[in-house]
C-alpha cells in the first residue's frame, strides 16, 4: 500500500469530501482518506476509508465537535470508480467516534427548530393547560456520568416564568440508537409543573438522539456513551450502505 495517495485514491477522495458536505450545513474540516492499490481498485476492491471531520453540523443545528470513521474491506464498482465515484456493491461495517461538547448541545437546544418544537406542546402548569417559550436554556455537562440542564421559561397564556433545574445519567438503549435519561434529579424549585420538567427531559433525549448523526447510507449504532466534563463521547458501530459521492 502506498503512502501517498494515487491518482484515483485523489479523485475518490474529493468525490467523497464534496458528497459528505453536501449533507451537512456547516463543515470546518473534513478529510476522507480511501486507501487502495492500483490494481485492488481496478478490480473493485478498497482497504480501508477513513473520515475525519471536525465542526460539522448536522440537521436541527447539532454540531459535532469531532467525527472520526473507519471502514475496512469495501468492495465497490470499479466502474463508477474510474468516473471518480464511490459505489458499494455490498455493505460494510466500520467503527466510528463522535465528539459532542457542552457548547454544541447548548447550541441544538436555543436552536429555532427546538425552541419551535417545544412552544407547540401544551403542558398542565397548576391545572391549567399552557405553552411555554424558552427564554434561557444552559446545558451542562458536569462530569460523574451526568448531564445537567437549568432552564427559565416564560409561560405565555400568564406571563409567569418559571424556572427547571435537573441532572440525569444519559443511557443508551439496547438499539443503540435513543438515549434515555435515567436517575433524574430535580432541582430545589419543587414548586415547578413535573410536565415541564418532562417537556425538557424529552428534549434533552431528543435532541442525543443518535438518529440525528445518521447520514445518507450510514447509520451509527452506538455501543458507549462517556460523559466527561464538558463533553460526551460516542463511540459507535457503523453500517455503511453507501458513502455519499459527488
Amino acid at each position: 500500500m502506498s503512502e501517498n495517495p494515487g491518482l484515483g485514491e485523489q479523485a475518490l477522495n474529493k468525490a467523497a469530501e464534496v458528497g459528505l458536505s453536501s449533507q451537512l450545513d456547516e463543515v470546518e474540516n473534513l478529510d476522507v482518506n480511501i486507501q487502495a492499490e492500483p490494481l485492488n481498485l481496478v478490480q473493485g476492491q478498497v482497504e480501508a476509508v477513513s473520515i475525519e471531520g471536525e465542526g460539522l453540523v448536522m440537521q436541527q443545528d447539532l454540531r459535532m465537535e469531532e467525527l472520526d470513521m473507519d471502514i475496512d474491506s469495501v468492495a465497490i464498482n470499479p466502474l463508477s470508480a474510474a468516473f471518480g465515484k464511490i459505489e458499494l456493491t455490498k455493505p460494510t461495517q466500520g467503527k466510528a467516534r463522535v465528539v459532542l461538547t457542552e457548547a454544541d448541545i447548548n447550541r441544538a437546544f436555543n436552536s429555532e427548530y427546538v425552541r419551535s418544537q417545544l412552544q407547540t406542546q401544551k403542558i398542565h402548569v397548576n391545572g391549567k393547560l399552557t405553552t411555554f417559550v424558552p427564554q434561557n436554556v444552559e446545558f451542562r455537562l458536569p462530569g460523574e456520568d451526568k448531564v445537567a440542564l437549568d432552564a427559565t421559561l416564560l409561560l405565555q397564556e400568564s406571563q409567569e416564568t418559571q424556572k427547571v433545574a435537573f441532572s440525569a445519567v444519559p443511557r443508551v438503549n439496547d438499539s443503540g440508537q435513543t438515549v434515555t435519561l435515567e436517575n433524574v434529579e430535580y432541582g430545589e424549585n419543587q414548586e415547578t409543573s413535573p410536565e415541564l420538567t418532562k417537556a425538557l427531559v424529552d428534549a434533552t433525549s431528543e435532541i442525543l438522539d443518535l438518529r440525528n448523526f445518521d447520514l445518507e447510507g450510514m447509520t451509527l449504532r452506538v455501543k458507549n456513551l462517556e460523559v466527561e466534563v464538558g463533553k460526551l463521547i460516542l463511540q459507535a458501530e457503523a453500517y455503511v450502505e453507501q458513502i455519499p459521492t459527488a
